[in-house]
């Protein structure tokens, strides 16, 4: 009788059985994420222009001036629902001129059960026309330690990191210019998900429903906070400019300028919850909020402000230091609050 021996290879990834991820190491690599809409992709290094690929793919003179094509796009099932991670890599000089297009980004279009984290987006220089964002056009997914920083500019629901979000941000910032005319956001332009844990600095301009963190907000904002300039005509506020949703435990200290419904943290709460949360009267130039309590910059530094609002902060001893069991951290009667994740 003979003996019959059946060998079977499996080709595992790094996390055993699991999908096996597909190194990205650039441009072209990066374009062909189209592809495969489904599929595990992790940056092995930075990108920028001497990448190869960028002339053809991510420069001014791409497409015919158009630059990189997002990723995903408006059509049925066109969106990305695989993982992206970043690994900690940057992009950097990405180039996107699409003044007549909605959903533009690095990625058009993230659907729910699409994933992209750990990336920056350095340098860039993007236009579109709505749901426009440096990382994500439009996200209905997961966003999550990821931050942008460049020129984001669009006519509606336009952010320097996500334009519109129906999904998940988390534990990401931006620090750039915003120009647009409604539903304007230092980070989200329009909010129907959740942003927490976040941060931005840059400055953010428009006409109506303009904030630092979130121009329109119809989801949840919580442990955030701005810290950049928010300028526009109508529904302008230093944190979100229109809240119909909820907003906790967040803070702004931003110059704040507008014409009607211009407040410190909040520019028009419509029929929506704001609670724990404060805004710098003197370096916001704001004495009012549709929403929040107004503190003075000695109160805002005060960890007495925050732990009688029931935020999870500890006082730590300068600001080089992290204390990542708290949500927050401080170094009393010296700095504002930050969050215990951010960079050093």
């Amino acid at each position: 009788m003979g003996i019959f021996l059946i060998v079977i290879t499996f080709i595992v990834g790094s996390a055993g059985c699991g999908p096996i991820s597909i190194e990205i190491r650039d441009w072209h690599d990066l374009d062909a994420v189209r592809d495969n809409m489904r599929g595990s992709y992790i940056l092995m290094n930075d990108l920028d222009s001497t990448t190869a690929g960028y002339e053809e793919l991510a420069s001014a003179a791409a497409n015919e001036g158009k630059g990189w094509q997002p990723v995903g796009g408006i059509a049925v099932n066109d969106g990305f629902v695989g993982s992206f991670d970043g690994q900690g890599y940057e992009i950097h000089d990405l180039f996107i001129n699409r003044p007549d297009e909605s959903y533009v980004g690095l990625f058009g279009l993230v659907e729910a059960g699409g994933t992209i984290e750990n990336v920056g987006i350095v340098n860039g220089n993007v236009i579109g026309y709505d749901s426009v964002g440096g990382l994500v056009g439009k996200n209905e997914g997961t966003v999550r330690s990821s931050y942008a920083c460049g020129n984001v500019t669009g006519d509606l629901g336009v952010g320097s990191l996500v334009g519109v979000n129906g999904g998940t941000v988390a534990n990401s910032y931006s620090s750039g210019r915003v120009i647009g005319r409604d539903d304007i956001g230092g980070l989200v332009g329009e909010n129907e998900g959740t942003v927490s844990n976040s941060y931005s600095v840059g400055t953010v301009s428009g006409n109506d429903f303009i904030g630092n963190l979130v121009g329109v907000n119809g989801g949840t904002v919580s442990n955030s906070y701005t810290s950049g300039s928010v300028n526009g005509s109508d529904f302008v506020g230093g944190l979100v400019g229109r809240n119909e949703g909820t907003v906790s435990k967040c803070y702004s200290m931003g110059s704040v300028a507008g014409n009607e419904y211009a407040g410190g943290l909040v520019g028009q709460n419509l029929y929506g919850v704001v609670s724990n949360s404060v805004w710098d009267t003197q370096t916001s130039g704001q004495a009012t909020s549709d929403g929040g309590i107004g503190k003075t910059t000695a109160e805002m530094m005060d960890i007495d402000t925050f732990t009688g609002a029931t935020w999870d902060i500890v006082a730590i001893s300068n600001s080089g230091d992290r204390n990542t069991g708290y949500v927050w951290n401080i170094v009393d009667d010296v700095a504002y609050p930050f969050l215990s994740w951010q960079p050093v």
